[in-house]
């Protein structure tokens, strides 16, 4: 289907349902004669009658005008029917212009085509304008007073007036009186009104309204008055911009910190727990972002109505395979290189290599897609701020997996023998606790956070072989400058460091900031060797 006609389809849908719903679906008929005079006579005839259309203020009639604008309004020679044409191979496929329906195929021979020029273009723009300003539902409404005022439609300023005579809605009149001030700056208009103008603008306070400010102030022929209104707004505009821009940055940290926590957090586990260096953590991420991929990919094959549950069967499935992995990897290699740290760190360093390797050979090196669900997709506006929702999720998400690890370790068994390895893996041994199956599961727990982790990272990171690589340094330095093995430093430090990081990425570049914040740490850490929130405990203290 080309874009004309799916254009023209999504019209007569839009159309359709206004009509059904405003209780104007048993005049459509009536409106039949006037959509079939569109073929009599000139430009000049045509005009007018898109003039009589746009007086009867029924959406139905839109899909006629707009297949007129983009020349695929014909004459059926047979009945001098007027329809809706569109390429259907050798033939055009027909469409009813008030119903929608379709009418079948005809030779091109059987039709004659309405002509239109760019002057008729610009009374039909206008009179679409005018059927969307007075639709009966205020969002079509709203929508109409949008396009307006970016478009800044001069011809369509006398509608605008219509309009907002006849507007009982106080958003949708606002919207108006924004987009009736916006066009007002852009016509000649006495200078009173114009200074009017500048004030609703001014009100409104967004980056659109000062766009149109700045190119007001920065005429050379505004008047100085004007002129001068036109810079304090301007001014008090951009201070606003800047208190929201503030907001902006914070926001995009706290995101930031979210992902961060979410790749550290597990490191903060078994890097406290055993003081093993997991170069392979980043991979276990990776391979959590796979199984996410995997899910989705027997969801879109076997059953597509549960794409909207993906994630939530991908969580449990992503920390259970990556959980066994880490309790392997633990129970292989690491158990054998307990107090050397850095053979440990070279054979987990050469295991992230082959563990990637793995990956390249079964899923190829290229990115993998990983749909976001509809709940995930999109954004909203927080005054001048756009929070995405993909990103906003990441953010709960991150905040519960840290409640309910705290839960696991302040609540339970495992918690408690967990703790008390920590603190004094002696005293604990002595104690009966089984400190190398604690190890071992502390080790899959770590894991399987890490594999949950790759399942958010999938929503707005590329999912390839390298994806832990982009998180394993920024790992270590939020858990070295939280505190090791300390949840709560953990927090604050992945959320200081994605705030602190985004403020200084305007200025230094997100390289330069990368290098300052590794900087920073060296320095902090020469002070606080155990970072901000150190853990204690004899053997920890010793």
């Amino acid at each position: 289907m080309s874009l004309k006609k799916l254009m023209i389809c999504l019209m007569m849908l839009v159309m359709g349902c206004m009509v059904q719903t405003t209780g104007h679906a048993e005049g459509v008929e009536a409106l039949r004669p006037l959509v079939n005079a569109l073929a009599k006579g000139g430009f000049k005839e045509t005009e007018a009658q898109v003039g009589a259309l746009a007086a009867t203020a029924n959406p139905a009639v839109a899909p006629a005008l707009e297949a007129l604008s983009t020349g695929d309004l014909y004459e059926r020679k047979s009945d001098k029917l007027v329809v809706i044409g569109t390429k259907a191979g050798a033939d055009l496929a027909l469409i009813d212009p008030l119903t929608g329906e379709a009418l079948g195929t005809a030779p091109a021979a059987s039709l004659t085509k309405i002509k239109v020029n760019n002057g008729l273009r610009r009374t039909i723009r206008s009179a679409l304008g005018g059927l969307t300003l007075m639709a009966p539902d205020p969002a079509v409404r709203m929508t109409a007073a949008a396009a307006m005022f970016k478009s800044l439609d001069v011809e369509g300023l006398a509608l605008l007036d219509t309009a907002m005579a006849a507007e009982t809605d106080a958003r949708v009149l606002k919207a108006m009186q924004e987009a009736r001030a916006a066009v007002l700056l852009a016509v000649d208009a006495p200078e009173t009104t114009k200074l009017e103008a500048v004030q609703v603008l001014a009100n409104r306070g967004d980056r659109e309204a000062l766009s149109i400010l700045t190119g007001v102030a920065a005429n050379a022929q505004t008047p100085a008055a004007l002129r001068d209104a036109a810079d304090r707004a301007v001014a008090a505009i951009s201070k606003n911009l800047a208190f929201w821009d503030i907001g902006q940055n914070v926001w995009y940290g706290i995101s930031l910190g979210s992902v961060l926590l979410l790749a550290a957090i597990g490191l903060a586990i078994t890097f406290g727990v055993m003081g093993v260096i997991n170069m392979a953590h980043g991979e276990m991420v990776m391979i959590g972002a796979y199984v996410t991929f995997m899910v989705q990919e027997v969801i879109r094959t076997s059953a597509p109505g549960l794409f909207g549950g993906s994630l939530a069967i991908a969580l449990p499935l992503a920390f259970l395979v990556t959980a066994l992995i880490g309790i392997a990897i633990e129970r292989g290699i690491i158990r054998f290189l307990y107090g050397r740290p850095l053979e440990t760190l070279l054979a987990t360093w050469g295991l992230s290599l082959i563990l990637q390797q793995a990956v390249r050979s079964i899923f190829g090196p290229t990115n993998r897609e990983v749909g976001n669900p509809d709940w995930m997709s999109g954004a909203f506006q927080l005054g001048e701020m756009t929070i995405t929702y993909n990103r906003l999720w990441i953010v709960v998400f991150s905040l519960l997996v840290f409640a309910g690890l705290m839960l696991v370790l302040k609540k339970t068994p495992f918690g408690l023998y967990t703790r008390a390895v920590t603190q004094n893996r002696r005293m604990a041994a002595s104690m009966g606790i089984r400190t190398p199956w604690i190890d071992a599961l502390t080790f899959g727990l770590g894991s399987g956070i890490a594999g949950i982790a790759g399942v958010a990272l999938s929503q707005i990171d590329n999912v390839s072989p390298n994806l832990g690589q982009g998180y394993i340094i920024d790992s270590f330095m939020v858990v070295v400058f939280g505190g090791v093995g300390n949840l709560w430093g953990t927090l604050v430090g992945a959320l200081t460091l994605g705030v602190v990081n985004k403020f200084l990425e305007p200025y230094a570049g997100a390289v330069l900031a990368k290098i300052l914040m590794l900087v920073f740490i060296i320095l902090f850490i020469q002070k606080r060797p155990r970072g901000l929130f150190a853990l204690k405990g004899r053997a920890v203290e010793a």
